[in-house]
């Protein structure tokens, strides 16, 4: 699935049109996709401080994830699993989450990403668990 078809579908569903994330890149043969979420004020964890909610993180490691093994395979799957290890804070920045896929099999598909803030420092890691059947 190429960078075009890809953006399509993701801004084909509602949440992530929500989130207003843009694809960065794309590379099928690698099973690379690079996907930047925007800073929204409404990301923030406390009214009182600019850090980033978790919940926003992990729901773009997932959806990082599934777009991966999507351009390996040609569709999206939905999520078996998935494990987040948090490394730092966000403050008032864009994320950036760099998914690559581990396997893409007949029935399962499994993505390592990387999500890092506008000074590429690394925020968070990931690994999602789809199902390819």
């Amino acid at each position: 699935m190429d960078h075009e078809r890809l953006a399509a579908i993701i801004n084909d569903c509602p949440f992530h049109e929500f989130l207003n994330m843009a694809v960065e890149a794309a590379d099928p043969d690698a099973g690379v996709v690079v996907i930047r979420l925007p800073f929204a004020p409404g990301f923030a964890r406390s009214k009182k401080a600019p850090q980033i909610h978790g919940g926003i993180t992990a729901a773009l490691i997932d959806i990082a994830g599934v777009y991966a093994i999507a351009t390996v395979i040609g569709r999206t799957v939905p999520t078996i699993n998935m494990s987040v290890d948090y490394l730092r804070m966000a403050e008032d920045s864009d994320l950036i989450a760099r998914a690559r896929v581990i396997k893409a099999g007949r029935s399962i598909g499994v993505a390592d990403i990387e999500v890092s803030d506008d000074s590429d420092r690394l925020i968070a890691v990931g690994r999602g668990t789809y199902s390819t059947a």
